[in-house]
């Protein structure tokens, strides 16, 4: 059924679920109960797949709540696991009645063994380790049994604060050999100096950890609980507190509103980390990485002093709409002062999740590249920037600069909004099918570019790799199904062939009072316009080059519980076939690849990664570490050439930038920084080479075609 049906369907049966537990507010039911019943209901008639809450499915819970609780078996033994199987096949019916014991009495004993870990640790660091002893640990859980009683709990626990203390120690060894060889007065410690040193930093980093995890609430843990549970449907269907909601909002749009700082909590304080360039706090010009805030107040109001609370609750008051004043009190980092900083909010964007551009010549030509990060949107406010309107805008400035072909970089683009992946593929053809999606039970649906103006015409090649998914993977498969573009990168991309929608559960439940939070529910599954799924099997390249990611287990295809591939009939389109020259351009780059040194390093560098991901063990033995962790670095520096390359190619930013670039040295230094990555990239040179060889058909050859 479409969203809105189904949305109305849910709604109406809802009110009438709601008499059952009485409509005001004295007899409410619990937030907890309320939020399983709900879930439920929504699950079982909304999401794309139909799936029976079952034994089966109570087994799934039983594991995953478990495995998120303790997934380094820190906590838990055989005893608690056998006594938690009482309700391993009772889950299901439990989840129905809206009955909570199983959670419950996993959550409880969970909060007794965090009380017991803070002494696990304390002891055990107060001691050295024997580093002489021939023992291995196991870092792939999933190997290891629980413990089968408390001494040998806390011997797990030993042997993971040991291998943290051992990696500290290389650590700090390797930085005395550094600093040696630069002054030779330096004065290095001994081997039972560093042990203590590092023994003393592991017992500060697991004091902080626990001080984290102690200021996390019910909310945060009945969270974990549910998303035990809502996963179970697919990898992509998540329960959203209103908190992590914000936080997605902002992720999509691309821009928050507040002080534009980025903070963390170390310790009791939360300190500034960075300041976004051209945000309210950077123009303000007072406030500095590394600065400690510890009181704030809204405008003239008393101020709340924020030592020791939470770094989320911390930033909803930091937080706000715009034109709104804050006042921080902080303590300076250069001089450690105390001084009141006020700061008019805004609306701050985030440049880095943005499109940008840049103009490179090769043998005489200029050619533009479009680094597109997110396919990002602002759903509460049309008016403001999205990805779709940024590209259109930023292809036009590049037209004036003279290219003549453009690279599409989608590397690392987790995807994002499908309107816009739709739009921005209709920059490059006349109009038609972009991708097909389909509800549950329906034959798909065909989503089409309307718009017949073709904002470039010219040579085009987009570079993925393993990490592009979603709508990145919509629109390389709908530019490769035209032949459009040449697609490069990795083998194939993600595998994420599914739609989410974000769905407020209060309106399902409208006189609750409480926040329930959000479920992002999978709806629907995504076709290319050739019939077959983006799922599992992503979008293979035309120029398949070798990464890091070629052997790894990486994608959706290696996610537990993921939806299958399968096809629907083809929509009705006409391939632009836009080349003269293309199978001839995609073989001889094939054949360059295949004989490219760099290229064949990283496939050696790749298997070697696979191997070592598949090596889970490591020797707790100092001797033996230190020649493992030496061996793997020798073995490493064969591959140094490939880090070292340089195309030689040089990159610019288009002339409308430049008077930014003159007034903001932060955005320029960013520039600087993406310019020489790009200039030490062997895919964008190889991407290049590519392009200035792509020959368009004639106008003529066009009407043959």
């Amino acid at each position: 059924m479409k969203t809105k049906q189904f949305l109305t369907y849910i709604l109406i049966a809802f009110l009438f679920v709601q008499s059952a537990f009485g409509a005001n507010e004295k007899n409410d039911p619990e937030k907890d109960k309320v939020l399983i019943s709900v879930l439920n209901y929504m699950l079982t008639r909304g999401h794309f797949v139909e799936k029976e809450i079952n034994d089966d499915f109570s087994v799934m819970v039983f594991d995953n709540f478990i495995n998120r609780l303790d997934p380094s078996k820190r906590y838990f033994t055989q005893k608690d696991i056998k006594h938690f199987s009482k309700y391993k096949y009772q889950i299901d019916n439990q989840i129905k009645k809206s009955d909570l014991s199983f959670y419950h009495l996993v959550y409880d004993t969970f909060l007794d063994k965090i009380k017991s870990a803070k002494k696990y640790y304390g002891e055990i660091l107060k001691q050295p380790f024997n580093f002489n002893k021939k023992e291995i640990i196991d870092v792939n859980f999933d190997n290891v049994s629980f413990a089968e009683n408390e001494n040998e709990l806390v011997d797990y626990w030993r042997k993971q604060l040991k291998l943290q203390t051992l990696s500290r120690i290389q650590e700090m060894q390797e930085l005395q050999k550094e600093k040696g060889k630069k002054d030779a007065s330096y004065k290095t410690k001994d081997f039972r100096e560093l042990e203590k040193e590092a023994r003393q930093d592991v017992l500060k980093n697991m004091n902080e950890l626990y001080l984290r995890i102690e200021e996390l609430e019910h909310e945060d843990w009945f969270s974990t609980f549910l998303n035990s549970l809502v996963e179970g449907f697919d990898p992509h269907t998540a329960y959203m507190a209103p908190n992590i909601k914000e936080r997605f909002d902002q992720d999509m749009s691309g821009k928050l509103e507040g002080i534009g700082a980025r903070l963390q909590k170390k310790g009791i304080h939360t300190h500034v980390i960075e300041l976004v360039s051209g945000g309210p706090a950077w123009k303000q010009g007072e406030l500095e990485p590394g600065d400690i805030i510890l009181k704030v107040a809204q405008g003239d109001k008393e101020p709340l002093d924020i030592v020791g609370m939470r770094l989320d609750d911390a930033i909803k008051f930091i937080k706000g709409k715009k034109e709104t004043e804050v006042r921080l009190t902080v303590k300076k980092k250069i001089d450690g002062s105390i001084k009141i900083i006020s700061i008019i909010r805004d609306v701050v964007e985030l440049e880095e999740t943005f499109v940008k551009s840049t103009i490179v010549e090769k043998n005489g030509k200029k050619y533009g590249l479009i680094d597109l990060p997110r396919f990002y949107i602002d759903f509460d406010d049309a008016s403001r920037r999205d990805s779709a309107k940024d590209m259109e805008l930023e292809i036009e400035r590049l037209k004036k600069e003279g290219v003549e072909g453009l690279l599409i970089d989608l590397r690392n683009n987790g995807g994002g909004s499908l309107k816009t992946a739709i739009e921005i593929a209709g920059l490059f053809i006349e109009e038609g099918p972009v991708v097909q999606v389909k509800y549950r039970g329906e034959k798909p649906v065909v989503r089409s570019d309307k718009d017949k103006k073709v904002q470039w015409e010219g040579s085009l090649v987009i570079l993925v790799n393993e990490l592009s998914a979603s709508a990145s993977e919509i629109f390389a498969a709908a530019m490769q199904d035209y032949n459009r573009a040449v697609i490069m990168g990795g083998n194939q991309t993600f595998g994420k062939g599914t739609v989410q929608q974000v769905l407020p559960i209060n309106q399902f439940f409208p006189n609750y009072k409480k926040e329930l939070g959000f479920l992002k529910m999978t709806i629907q599954k995504f076709y290319r316009i050739n019939g077959g799924s983006t799922q599992i099997e992503g979008v293979y390249s035309d120029i398949a080059m070798p990464t890091r990611y070629s052997y790894m287990k990486f994608g959706e295809r290696d996610m537990e519980g993921a939806l299958v591939w399968d096809k629907v009939p083809m929509a009705r389109y006409t391939q632009t076939n836009t080349y003269s020259n293309f199978s001839d351009v995609v073989n001889n780059s094939k054949m360059r690849i295949a004989i490219n040194p760099n290229f064949q390093l990283v496939n050696e560098y790749a298997k070697w990664l696979k191997k070592e991901q598949d090596n889970t063990t490591f020797s707790l033995n100092y001797k033996e570490y230190v020649k493992d962790i030496t061996a793997k670095e020798n073995y490493t520096k064969r591959f140094q050439s490939v880090f070292d390359y340089n195309s030689n190619l040089k990159f610019e930013s288009p002339n409308y930038e430049l008077a930014l670039l003159a007034k903001n040295n932060e955005v320029k230094e960013k520039r600087n920084r993406w310019h020489k990555n790009l200039s030490k990239d062997m895919y964008v040179a190889e991407a290049v080479n590519v392009l200035s060889q792509l020959q368009l058909k004639t106008p003529i050859e066009l009407v043959k075609n």
